[in-house]
């Protein structure tokens, strides 16, 4: 049995913790997309180029599951992104149905001059913490996500190990 943060008695959707993420993200997400605006971009294209990079994930099928966003306004993203050079798509040697993504040299070159401004707009967020704060803050996000992740599907969160 989870041990009980929350109380329905006393549950109030401003205190909760999936509340103030989603309002946190949102209100980082206005900051730097204001900020890619002045570079002709968005931040979901900058996103795109990210996963490219870093190997997060290399097909539309794979983003639109890590953005957790509609399929076909993300084909509309990617069409933007190969029109303007910065992406190819590439059938997948393994499978032909399947669509593989890849940057091309003038994407690696934007993804990595679009970085200061995300990096800036996540300093200024973070700018009322301390370096540790901001360390543990990580750590227990990313504790948290390997929970979720570990125990997604099955409705119930993992038993804690004694």
């Amino acid at each position: 049995m989870p041990k009980q943060h929350y109380k329905p008695e006393t549950y109030r959707a401003r205190d909760s913790i999936g509340y103030l993420i989603k309002r946190v993200s949102a209100m980082m997400l206005d900051g730097i997309e204001a900020a890619f605006e002045g570079h002709g971009f968005t931040f979901t294209q900058w996103v795109v180029l990210m996963y490219l990079r870093d190997g997060i994930a290399l097909t539309p099928a794979g983003i639109c599951r890590e953005l957790r966003h509609d399929s076909g306004a993300l084909t509309r993203v990617i069409d933007q992104l190969e029109e303007r050079g910065l992406i190819l798509r590439k059938r997948s040697v393994e499978d032909r149905r399947v669509v593989e993504l890849e940057l091309t040299r003038s994407g690696r070159e934007t993804v990595e001059m679009l970085i200061p401004l995300t990096v800036d707009g996540l300093n200024k967020a973070l700018d009322v913490f301390t370096t540790a704060e901001v360390d543990q803050l990580k750590s227990l996000l990313q504790r948290m996500y390997a929970h979720l992740e570990a125990n997604a599907g099955n409705g119930q969160p993992a038993e804690k190990a004694p």
